[in-house]
């Protein structure tokens, strides 16, 4: 065999051992690539039955909360983006913090509402209703945010959380793994956190260290490749 023909074969068999690769990743993701999502609806069932009774439903949203072990914040979402008046997922916490470390609620961006004694920060996903298949359940309402707008869904590498972003670098986020922190073989101590981007809190008068009941912590994190240090208003709770 000549040169080329050494050379056409070499190409023909990595060319058979990408595709033998390949079919192997998709039939251990279930036939699926998408294993951040599916895997992520895995752990966030998890985490609504290790604490069902903070989990409700949210008739104004059309959607499910969870409330975190504080009563201070509730991560909500959407089972039908046509009936949620202004976000689709959504932070819902207490003012008090924020306004006795210097907010103005008049000076908070759009994406932020504030009334009775709550602040809200979220983001719509949509106008879709849900599909008409199946029982409305909590999980079924975050399966839809997969299926149909899997941009949303994060996986934060550093803390081994899955995550919802809530638009402007706000977050809600849940361990893949409630004992082990498999990325760096640690316990998990971090089960559910609710993360704020604290700098329109600030730009409305907050001081980010006075917020009580939250932690202004750098947090590492992916953008454009590279492992950048940001600054975010952490609420982090173990569930057991």
């Amino acid at each position: 065999m000549n040169k080329n023909g050494k050379l056409i074969a070499a190409v023909g068999a990595a060319a058979v051992l990408v595709a033998v690769i390949i079919a192997a990743v998709i039939q251990t993701a279930g036939g699926n690539l998408d294993v951040v999502g599916k895997q992520s609806a895995g752990s966030f069932e998890t985490i609504l039955n290790t604490v069902p009774d903070n989990v409700k439903a949210d008739e104004i949203n059309g959607g499910w909360s969870l409330t975190a072990p504080d009563g201070g914040v509730r991560f909500i979402w959407s089972g039908d983006y046509s009936q949620s008046p202004l976000h689709d997922v959504m932070l819902e916490l207490e003012a008090a913090p924020f306004t006795d470390a210097g907010l103005d609620t008049d000076k908070l961006p759009d994406n932020y509402a504030a009334y009775d004694g709550m602040l809200m920060v979220g983001t719509k996903l949509g106008t879709e209703k849900p599909d008409s298949k199946g029982e409305a359940t909590p999980l079924a309402a975050y399966e839809q945010i997969v299926n149909k707008h899997r941009s949303f869904i994060n996986y934060h590498m550093d803390m081994d959380h899955y995550g919802v972003k809530l638009g402007d670098g706000n977050m809600f986020e849940w361990a893949k793994n409630m004992e082990t922190n498999t990325v760096k073989n640690q316990n998990q101590d971090k089960d559910i956190v609710f993360v704020l981007n604290p700098e329109p809190l600030i730009a409305a008068g907050v001081d980010p260290e006075k917020v009580e009941g939250w932690v202004y912590a750098p947090v590492s994190v992916m953008e454009g490749g590279k492992t950048l240090e940001v600054y975010k208003l952490l609420k982090p709770f173990n569930l057991k």
